[in-house]
C-alpha cells in the first residue's frame, strides 16, 4: 500500500478508536490491531500530529500512581471522520471500476 495512503488511513483509525470514548495509547493500539498492525512507535507520532491539527485533545489521569494520557476527539476530529466517510464513497466507486470484470473484447 502507498505510504501516504496508509498514513492517512492510520490517522482515521486512531480517530475512530476514540470517537465514542476517550482512550489512552495502549488501549488505542488494542482497538486498532485486529484491523491493521500498528506499533507504539507509529501511534505516538500520529497522536501528536492529530493534536497539532486540533483533531484531539490530551489530558492526564492518575492510574496506579502514574499519569496516563487520555485522548479526546474534538469537533474538528469528528468533522475529519465525517469527511473521510464521504470520501470513502468515491474511493469505493474507483475500486469497483478497477476490479470490474471486462466483458467487452
Amino acid at each position: 500500500m502507498d505510504n501516504q495512503m496508509k498514513r492517512g488511513l492510520l490517522d482515521i483509525c486512531v480517530l475512530a478508536a476514540i470517537k465514542n470514548k476517550d482512550s489512552y495509547g495502549y488501549n488505542i493500539i488494542k482497538e486498532i490491531t485486529p484491523y491493521v498492525s500498528i506499533s507504539e512507535s507509529t501511534l505516538y507520532p500520529i497522536l501528536r500530529r492529530l493534536e497539532a491539527a486540533n483533531c484531539l485533545t490530551v489530558y492526564s489521569v492518575e492510574h496506579n500512581g502514574r499519569l496516563r494520557k487520555y485522548y479526546h476527539l474534538t469537533d474538528m476530529g469528528r468533522a475529519r471522520l465525517a469527511a473521510f466517510t464521504e470520501e470513502w464513497k468515491e474511493i469505493m466507486a474507483i475500486y469497483q471500476f478497477v476490479t470490474k470484470e471486462t466483458t467487452e473484447q
